[in-house]
C-alpha cells in the first residue's frame, strides 16, 4: 500500500471511509500490535491539545513505535523565528511519519508538499480535522449500526468549528439530513451551504436550540465555542453560553440517540446529561485510538491483518 498523507477529509473516498471502519474495528478488537517496531514518529503540535495529541501518542505506542515531538511550541525554534518549512524538512530527518497540529489554514498541506515524510493533519486553524472526523465516524458507526440517511443536528459554533466542517465533508458520502444551530455570527459559512446544494444534501438551518430539534435527531453532535478564535473578546461573552443541552430536553428524543462531543467541553453540556445512556463523547474520545492507529497504518502502508 502506497504511503500517504492525510490532510483533509476529502482526501477519502467513501470506499476509503469503509475500509478505515473495517481496519478501526480490527484494531479496537487488538490494539497492542507491534506494527511499528523500528519506526519513529513525530507529533508537531503548534496549539494546545489534550485528547488529539495524547490519543496519537497512545496509538503509536500501542502499536510499538517511538515518539518525538513538541506539545508546546514555544519550547522550539520557532520561537525564534524558524519558518515552517525548515521545521518540517528538519523533522523529516529523525522520523518515519509527521502528526501536526498548527494555528495556520493550510499548514498541513503545504507540509505535505515540501516533504516526502507522511503528514497526519491534526487540526489546521478552523479548516480541517480529519482524524477527528474519522472517529466521529466510526462512533456513528458504532452507535447506529449504519452511517445512511441520518438525522445529524449539530450544535454551536459552525463557523471556525473544523470538527464540524470537516464532519459534514466526511458523511456527506451517506445521504444525511443536516440540521446546523448557530448564532447568527457562529452560523455554518456559505461554503459549505454550496457544498450541499452541490451534492443534494438536505440541511436546515436554526437559531433556536429547541426540544423539536433534539426529538429528530439520530446524532447530536455539539460544539464549544472557541474562544481562541475570536479577535473581540465582547463577541464571543455574548455566544459563549448561548446553548445549553440539558438531559431534561432529552426526555422524548429517539432511542437511538447519540451525544458527542469532539471535546473539550466547557459549559455546552450540563453535568447532569453524563449519566445518561445517550450520551457517548468519552468513548467518543476513547474511540480515537483506534480510528488513529488505523490513520497510522494506512499513512505509512502497513497492511492490518
Amino acid at each position: 500500500m502506497k504511503k500517504e498523507s492525510l490532510v483533509s477529509i476529502t482526501d477519502y473516498t467513501q470506499e476509503d471511509i469503509l475500509h478505515f471502519l473495517k481496519k478501526a474495528e480490527l484494531f479496537e478488537a487488538n490494539p497492542n500490535r507491534k506494527l511499528l517496531e523500528g519506526k519513529v514518529c513525530a507529533t508537531l503540535f503548534f496549539e494546545p491539545s489534550t485528547r488529539t495529541r495524547l490519543s496519537f501518542e497512545t496509538a503509536v505506542n500501542r502499536l510499538g513505535g517511538r515518539i518525538i515531538g513538541f506539545s508546546d511550541a514555544a519550547t522550539t525554534s520557532s520561537s525564534k523565528g524558524e519558518i515552517l518549512k525548515d521545521t518540517i524538512r528538519m523533522v523529516s530527518n529523525y522520523a518515519d511519519l509527521i502528526i501536526m497540529r498548527h494555528y495556520l489554514e493550510g499548514a498541513a498541506r503545504y507540509a505535505s508538499e515540501i516533504t516526502k515524510v507522511p503528514i497526519i493533519n491534526a487540526g489546521d486553524g478552523a479548516n480541517q480535522h480529519p482524524s477527528q472526523t474519522l472517529l466521529d465516524i466510526y462512533s456513528i458507526y458504532k452507535t447506529q449500526g449504519k452511517l445512511d440517511h441520518l438525522q445529524i443536528t449539530i450544535v454551536g459554533d459552525l463557523k471556525y468549528g473544523r470538527t464540524v466542517h470537516s464532519l459534514l465533508v466526511g458523511m456527506s458520502h451517506f445521504n444525511p439530513t443536516f440540521h446546523f444551530v448557530a448564532p447568527e455570527e457562529l452560523k455554518i459559512p456559505d461554503v459549505y451551504k454550496i457544498f450541499c446544494d452541490t451534492h443534494h444534501l438536505e440541511y436546515h438551518e436554526h437559531t433556536d436550540f429547541s426540544e423539536a430539534v433534539i426529538n429528530q435527531s439520530d446524532i447530536l453532535y455539539m460544539t464549544r465555542v472557541q474562544r481562541e478564535r475570536f479577535t473581540d473578546l465582547m463577541e464571543y461573552e455574548k455566544v459563549k453560553n448561548i446553548y445549553i443541552l440539558r438531559n431534561s430536553m432529552l426526555d422524548n428524543s429517539k432511542d437511538n440517540l447519540k451525544i458527542l462531543h469532539p471535546l473539550p467541553r466547557v459549559n455546552e453540556i450540563a453535568c447532569d446529561v453524563d449519566d445518561n445512556p445517550k450520551a457517548y463523547f468519552i468513548e467518543q474520545a476513547k474511540n480515537g485510538v483506534f480510528a488513529r492507529q488505523a490513520i497510522i497504518c494506512e499513512a505509512l502502508g502497513i497492511e492490518v491483518d
